[in-house]
Order: structure tokens, then sequence, then C-alpha cells
């Protein structure tokens, strides 16, 4: 590893996995740390700041590879022979403090499950955040309706709420906040705007598992919640999802829907009371998940404190801006670490340099999302002959006028996307992240001119 921010102070660390498996847990101590910059950066013939890979993911321990093995040895793999995935769910539900949980194949159709059930179809509105990942948007494309786009709050870079009432109309059916990384979303002002509407709230927190608002877990604010287990999510079984809700007549209908229909205490003795889909999760998945549970809060309490201290150091370095949380939101558990980039900071060096440049330091990172209402495929939507069929010329033309999101396009150009992976590890692992961005930030001029 390479030295410390920290000069004042040594830290002596083990591997990262090492940390992992004692249940190492980051240095409490938030006093912000002087960053410094010595060296020539990498891009520029110097030594990288970091030279190991960050932690890998996702982590293998050996209860997840017994009860998977369990799960394949009893030969009840599909969840209407076996009962692991019905003990996931109660587990869920418990710990969400949620009524009901619900497994099914991914968050993707965790998310066509609940508009579904929620009765969102052709005509109808729904309003979504035009910053997230696509399919958010292709939920409620799958059903006919309108995806309504609204605008990034860009200090938190979650859905401005202060524009929701505004897009509301006669056709509004339903509120689809997204928590966006792990951040959350301003829920009183999504509460507020439902209520006084009388819409349907659901959430997607398929990034989000067990943050928090007002003490109050995502998933569990509005009628329905939505999770992801994809891979890269930090409780992750390869594919997988989970719906939530505290409503009865909704868990009656998800639970049909993702079980082709059969109704949940009749079966099908007086025949398919419902129509639906087959979403079941594998009983693979919830074995795993089960195992991935028992050091969920472990990893994710590594995370917070980690993600706690990068904040302070890249506070320091103008020009980076790491996003904000509202009030309300009283655990962040970082999925994605939300920064913004501004080039004048860096003496004109684009993001894309800037990107180059943190990449040979041995510091992966990402750019942002583009904005959804500008990508490629919605005009093919619109002008689809089932779209066309559903909509007035009128209506098209009225909606692709308030169809715009400045702050989104804005933050499309400035976002920097950092994996969770990179805040698994130890606080030098952080130190080294600002580390790097500080030596570019001095050097940005000659960089700039490769």
């Amino acid at each position: 590893m390479k030295r410390s921010l920290i000069s004042r102070r040594q830290f002596t660390f083990g591997s990262a996995s090492a940390a992992f498996a004692g249940g190492h847990l980051a240095v409490a101590n938030h006093a912000a740390a002087a960053v410094v910059s010595e060296g020539k950066p990498a891009i520029l013939g110097g030594a990288p700041v970091r030279s190991d890979p960050f932690p890998s993911w996702p982590v293998i321990e050996k209860l997840d590879e017994e009860q998977f093995l369990e799960s394949l040895r009893q030969k009840k793999w599909c969840r209407l022979y076996g009962e692991t995935t019905t003990r996931l769910e109660e587990r869920l539900a418990r710990l969400m403090g949620a009524r009901h949980a619900i497994g099914v194949v991914n968050g993707t159709n965790a998310l066509y499950a609940a508009l579904y059930v929620l009765d969102v179809g052709p005509g109808d509105e729904v309003l979504l955040p035009a910053y997230t990942f696509v399919a958010t948007l292709n939920a409620v494309i799958q059903q006919y309706a309108l995806p309504v786009f609204v605008d990034t709050d860009l200090e938190t870079q979650q859905l401005d709420t202060s524009k929701l009432e505004s897009l509301v109309t006669e056709n509004t059916r339903c509120i689809l906040p997204v928590h966006l990384g792990g951040n959350v979303a301003n829920m009183d002002e999504v509460l507020r705007v439902a209520v006084k509407h009388n819409l349907a709230v659901v959430e997607d927190a398929c990034q989000a598992h067990f943050s928090e608002w007002n003490g109050r877990r995502t998933g569990t604010l509005g009628d329905i919640g939505c999770f992801s287990f994809q891979s890269t999510k930090v409780l992750p079984c390869g594919e997988g999802g989970a719906v939530v809700t505290s409503r009865e007549d909704l868990y009656d209908r998800l639970h049909a829907y993702q079980n082709n229909g059969r109704d949940r205490l009749k079966g099908t003795r007086d025949g398919y009371l419902h129509q639906g889909s087959n979403l079941r999760m594998t009983e693979f998945q919830a074995a795993l998940l089960l195992a991935q549970l028992t050091r969920f809060e472990q990893q994710s309490r590594n995370r917070e404190e980690n993600a706690k201290h990068l904040t302070s150091l890249l506070k320091q370095i103008p020009g980076i801006k790491p996003a904000g949380m509202y009030p309300g939101c009283t655990r962040n558990t970082s999925y994605v670490y939300l920064a913004r980039y501004d080039e004048r900071s860096f003496k004109g060096l684009s993001r894309s340099a800037f990107l180059r440049a943190l990449h040979k330091e041995g510091i992966p990172c990402g750019s942002s999302y583009r904005p959804l209402n500008r990508e490629p495929f919605m005009e093919k939507v619109l002008n689809s002959r089932h779209y066309r069929r559903i909509y007035t010329g009128e209506r098209l033309r009225e909606y692709r006028e308030k169809s715009q999101c400045p702050a989104t396009d804005v933050l499309s150009k400035e976002g920097l996307f950092f994996s969770h992976t990179m805040l698994m590890g130890t606080r030098q692992d952080t130190e080294q992240i600002a580390e790097a961005i500080a030596r570019i930030q001095k050097h940005a001029e000659e960089i700039a001119r490769l």
C-alpha cells in the first residue's frame, strides 16, 4: 500500500478481505485529515497512488457455499416445492419493517409487478426522475403509460421534489421516486404531493437496501417498495429482487402476479382468478441472500464510515462536490458514492481526461447517467403504433415540450460514480482516492496538454 494521507498518524492494516472476515470497522474519527498531493501523476510518468486492487465483490464465505449446496441437494429448486424463499421473505419483511415481502427474479421485474398491481396502464402518467438507471423508465413503458420526467436536485442528485406538484395532471396515477446510490429522495414531499392528489407511490429502492428516512427503511414509506439483488448490489445473489408492502390488497395481487396468477389462498381450485406472470425467485437465490444477510450490517457500517471519511476529504478539494443528503435521510448505505466534477477548478481539464488520469492512479471511477428523457429509444417509443394509438398527436407534442430537465443535463456532464467496493476496505483506501484527485488537480494544466 502507498502512504496514508494523514501524515501525523500511522495506520497498520491487513488485507481488505481479512478486515472483512474479522469484522474490522474503520476508526471512527471524523476529524478532517489534510489532503496531500505529493508526486507526479501516473499519467505523466509518476508512480500511481495505488497499486493494489480494491476489495472484490461479491464476498463469498463458507456459509454461502453451504447454504447454496444444501439448496442444490434438496432438489427443491423451485419455490413451489421448497421453503427457503418463504423464509427469506419473512426475514426481509421483518428487517425492513414491512408486513410483507415477495421474492422475484430481479429488480426490474419488481418494478413491473408494482406498476401492474396498481393498475397503471395506457393513458396514465407516472412521475419519475430523469436521472437514474433505465430500468425505472422501462417499467413505465412496459405498462404503456407516459413517463413524466422530473428534473434533478443538483445538491443531492435525487429527483427535485419542488418540481413534482407542477407536473401533476388529471392523468397522473403514480409517483416513482428513486433512492439513488443508497441516498434517499425527499420522501416527506413525495408523500405530501401523493396524499394531496390521491396518487400511488412506488419506491425504487433497488440501490438503497436498508437506507432510512427519519428512521424508517426505504421501500416501506410508499405503497410498494422495489429492490434488486443483482451481483453488484450491496445485498447480492447474482440476479433477484423483491417487492415489499404493508397493504394486504396489494400483497395478494403481487403474490398472484409473481406466480402465474394463482390466488394466494385458493391456488387454482376455482380456476385462475388473476392474470399474472412468472417472476418467482429461485431457492438458490434465496439461499445465497440468507447467507449474505448475516454480514450485511458489518459490511454496511464499514462502508458508511468510509463514505463519511471520504466526504470530509473531498470537501477540501475545490471542484469535487460530494452529493449531499436531506435532513430526513438518517441512513445512506452507500451503494454508489456520488459526486460532481467542476473542470473550472481543474484548469479546464475535461471530465473524460480527469477520469483517464484517475484510472492511471489505480482509482476506478465512472461518469454519470445519461438523462433518460434524452435516450434515443424514447422517440421510437413515442412514435410506435401502440403509443400513437393510445395518445393523440397533440398530447405527445405537449409531452415533448415539458420533457426538459436542465439540471439533469448539467449533472450528466459533471457526475462521478465511485463503486461501493471502494468503501469496503480501510480508511487508507479512501484517503488514496482523495490523494489521487488532489495530485491530478495540482498538475491539471500539464495533463490537459497531453
